[in-house]
């Protein structure tokens, strides 16, 4: 069904022998908490060259409200946070995985203060760090920046330690195309970098390339989450894990003809309330945890709410909280609320769902190494193995510091005792497109659509086998197309973000298809009971794409 995705090893044509060259010893690719902080650790060791889609500060870690969960209070432990998000992850989360990051976490975290980061403070507590509770967890165990600015605080804390080293180089607004691989190896990337077209070879590259939110149509993501790292590691060979789950966050402001707002789940935190058209509190009909529930059991309330309501979106109630002290909790969500004009001490907010964070990815150790030599992946493009079928909330930025560090490291090491691998001749030659033209935007637009209405929250079998030909005779005209810079400029990047976003889309359609069971993120209406007993296992996914690999969990 999918042989248009499967039969195109590079996006573009290209000779090595005639495009500009560039060496590096690690060559991060992404510019967010994961990518960051390993090209900071690979920095002691060799020389680092980060390449940012964007502007560097254009991340998905740059709008993360929340905070980091990690154990740093006496009365917390370990072993409650272990605990915590082995039961949100519904059994497919790596033990390893789990106890790794949730034990170096606060290292990582107390680490961020020595580098200049302003967290939210409490004195008399520990660390003098204020500290909330989030969805799922036992504890209070949430640290934050000024107050609902936790991932720009993070981001630039980063961003300002990576510009004080001189071995690491930022290369921003630059698109990877593609990872450049030879004898079963990554060897660098195909990128391109001022309007020109590079090779990138690299001793060791490192793929944080973030999430895959821009795939649906309700999205939490910037406009630069197109999963461009899960397709192109997909198409360079390395294999991928439980492409199926991704998660939806509960809560985003739902005002008709605006973009969709992120807000935090601190706010439930904190005690706001989630109510529907008629005022009721719904979430303890649904659970005992009410508002703090995991997110996959508050988005699917939210939903079915809104379906039993006969309405567009249900609201989160913080008018009984005292207004001057919510205000000072959260800025952002506060000025928010004032450019629509909604008056927090007595208007309720309007919220819906949105996609948020992508649970599965490449697969990935314990130290970031993927199935392709050569090649490490963290953060939100990785699948770890710590957040298994559902991600416990502020759990990301944490899995973000530990892995960029462990994977940082060792590849600087790795690569500091090595000399750089350049092919004699790498090229490939792609056949011109028969096909008649297509209009990009609109094949983007519907594809975004059809991903929200029949591979969002809840899901059926009819309805994925579906979108899975849709995918398939879309790919068919788009796939085979070049976008060559050398004549459309810039205007290339959006055919590119296209043949990624099929790409992926088809992947998570076929894994949703696959698993015949409802765990975590992952919702079948038809098959609406977890079953531990047939599926409590990873889908591996290599190309071809038609058939996973089953895996056992660990």
């Amino acid at each position: 069904m999918f042989e248009a995705l499967t039969q195109r090893r590079y996006l573009m044509p290209f000779k090595a022998a005639r495009l500009p060259q560039q060496v590096t010893d690690v060559l991060v690719i992404g510019g967010g908490v994961a990518g960051l902080r390993a090209a900071i650790a690979a920095s002691e060791y060799a020389d680092c060259l980060i390449l940012a889609k964007d502007t560097i500060e254009q991340s998905n870690t740059w709008y993360a409200q929340g905070g980091i969960a990690a154990v740093l209070q006496p009365a917390d432990s370990y072993e409650l946070h272990i605990k915590d998000t082995l039961s949100v992850g519904a059994g497919l989360c790596n033990q390893k995985a789990v106890e790794l990051v949730i034990r170096e976490g606060p290292e990582r975290v107390l680490e961020l203060l020595t580098w200049g980061a302003q967290l939210d403070k409490e004195p008399g507590n520990a660390h003098d760090l204020a500290f909330t509770r989030e969805g799922g967890h036992s504890y209070a165990r949430v640290v934050h920046a000024d107050g609902d600015s936790t991932g720009k605080e993070v981001a630039q804390t980063l961003i300002n330690t990576v510009r004080s080293r001189e071995s690491i180089r930022v290369c921003a607004n630059t698109f990877v195309i593609d990872l450049l691989t030879d004898g079963g190896r990554c060897l660098g990337a195909l990128a391109l970098i001022n309007g020109q077209v590079n090779l990138i070879w690299a001793k060791r590259t490192i793929l944080a390339t973030g999430g895959t939110g821009q795939l649906y149509r309700e999205s939490t993501n910037p406009k630069i989450a197109t999963g461009d790292g899960l397709a192109m590691a997909w198409r360079a060979g390395a294999t991928l894990q439980d492409m199926e789950m991704v998660q939806f966050h509960p809560t985003t402001l739902y005002v008709a003809g605006s973009s969709r707002t992120l807000i935090t789940e601190a706010v439930r935190g904190e005690g706001g309330y989630l109510v529907d058209r008629t005022g009721h509190r719904f979430m303890p009909d649904y659970h005992p945890m009410a508002e703090l529930a995991p997110r996959d059991i508050v988005a699917r309330a939210i939903i079915t709410q809104i379906r039993e309501t006969n309405y567009t979106h249900v609201y989160l109630d913080v008018r009984h909280l005292p207004t001057a002290k919510f205000r000072a909790r959260f800025p952002q969500l506060s000025r928010l609320c004032d450019q629509f004009e909604i008056d927090l001490s007595k208007d309720l907010i309007p919220i819906h769902p949105a996609a948020h964070y992508m649970i599965g990815g490449v697969d990935a150790n314990e130290i970031g190494q993927t199935s392709l030599k050569g090649l490490y992946a963290v953060g939100e493009v990785a699948c770890s193995g710590l957040h298994g079928a559902n991600r416990l909330a502020s759990n990301s930025l944490l899995e973000g510091l530990a892995y960029g560090f462990r994977a940082g490291g060792h590849a600087g090491q790795e690569a500091a005792g090595e000399a750089v691998t350049v092919p004699p001749s790498l090229e490939h030659r792609i056949p011109p497109s028969m096909k008649t033209e297509l209009d990009i935007t609109d094949v983007t637009s519907s594809l975004r659509s059809i991903m929200w209405r029949n591979v969002g929250i809840e899901r059926t079998g009819d309805r994925l086998i579906e979108t899975r030909e849709i995918i398939a005779f879309w790919s068919r005209y788009v796939m085979d197309k070049i976008f060559d810079p050398a004549v459309l400029g810039p205007a290339a990047i959006p055919g590119w973000e296209i043949q990624n976003m099929l790409a992926v889309c088809a992947l998570i359609t076929t894994a949703a298809y696959t698993r015949s069971e409802s765990r975590g993120a992952h919702y079948r209406l038809d098959y609406p009971a977890r079953d531990d007993e047939h599926w409590r296992l990873h889908l591996l996914w290599r190309r071809p794409l038609e058939t996973p690999i089953p895996e056992p969990v660990d």
